[in-house]
């Protein structure tokens, strides 16, 4: 997902999606990428960007920390979770964000 298409694909994406921004530079992100892909989470998909690339992005989501965690769900914006990144954690997380009231993308 890139500046150009996020919202778009957000909104369009069926099923739960786990969106994180993660920057190469950044330990935790690279131990993320390696890591979460093969966790069971309650997720349709997990989709990563590039937050040294996406700067508009990083900027509309308000991004202050990396890796950081989003949760979409049939086009729902159900905000940021705030979880190590644990699998248990986060699946944990994800389902408390499911129950939340949607928002409007930023």
């Amino acid at each position: 997902m890139t500046d150009l298409d996020i919202d778009q694909q957000l909104l369009a994406l069926p099923g739960i999606s786990l969106v994180v921004f993660v920057s190469e530079g950044c330990s935790s992100c690279r131990w993320a990428r390696q890591q979460v892909p093969g966790w069971r989470l309650p997720v349709d998909r997990v989709c990563w960007v590039d937050a040294g690339h996406n700067g508009g992005a990083v900027e509309r989501y308000e991004i202050f920390h990396l890796p950081a965690l989003f949760v979409v769900c049939e086009g729902q914006f159900l905000g940021q979770i705030h979880t190590p990144i644990v699998a248990a954690e986060l699946a944990d997380a994800i389902n408390q964000a499911l129950t939340r009231t949607p928002e409007d993308l930023p």
